[in-house]
């Protein structure tokens, strides 16, 4: 499966992407702005754990971005249970090499219609650290409304910081994308 966007695809991931994946996630500063379950250092066998995990996801929930070829980063969503069956998290994160390009905005409101039209759901929502205005941005851009500010519920690397939630729920796309 493969989602054009101007400029790069949005595409299942493949075992060949190990090599790629590994040196563009071997980032402190991408590290930095994930949950601590994301490897750091990231090495070759965190790779392809993860692509043996997401390679026969049906549906695909988790993206390769690749541009012109090259592995660019990743974009996927979390699916939960509960009260949240209806309203997976979502996730990205782009190599630095990649930073600043204007891809991520154009490859998330990609991958938000993607998930609105395969999978039953009312929203989606993403939560930011404090420390990351850059993915803000990339929500905004995207049409996503920040809907409040969780005040000192994150602790990474340590420090106690807050956490910025973000939504797209169904309505509000459905009428962006009219």
């Amino acid at each position: 499966m493969e989602i054009k966007g101007d400029g790069f695809t949005l595409r299942k991931w493949r075992n060949d992407d190990a090599a790629a994946l590994q040196k563009e996630a071997d980032n402190p500063k991408i590290a930095a702005n994930l949950y601590d379950r994301f490897p750091s250092p990231y090495t070759l066998a965190d790779a392809e754990f993860f692509i043996n995990l997401k390679i026969n996801d049906e549906p695909v929930t988790s993206f390769v971005i690749d541009v012109n070829g090259q592995f660019a980063g990743t974009i996927g969503l979390e699916l939960r249970d509960d009260v949240f069956t209806h309203t997976p998290l979502v996730g990205y994160w782009l190599g630095e090499t990649f930073w600043g390009k204007g891809i991520m905005p154009k490859a998330l409101q990609l991958f938000t219609a993607y998930t609105f039209n395969r999978f039953d759901i009312i929203a989606l929502q993403a939560g930011v650290f404090s420390s990351n205005p850059a993915s803000m941005r990339v929500l905004e851009k995207a049409g996503y409304a920040k809907q409040g500010v969780l005040k000192g519920v994150v602790f990474k690397k340590g420090q106690v910081i807050d956490e910025h939630l973000y939504v797209m729920d169904k309505p509000t796309w459905a009428l962006i994308n009219q």
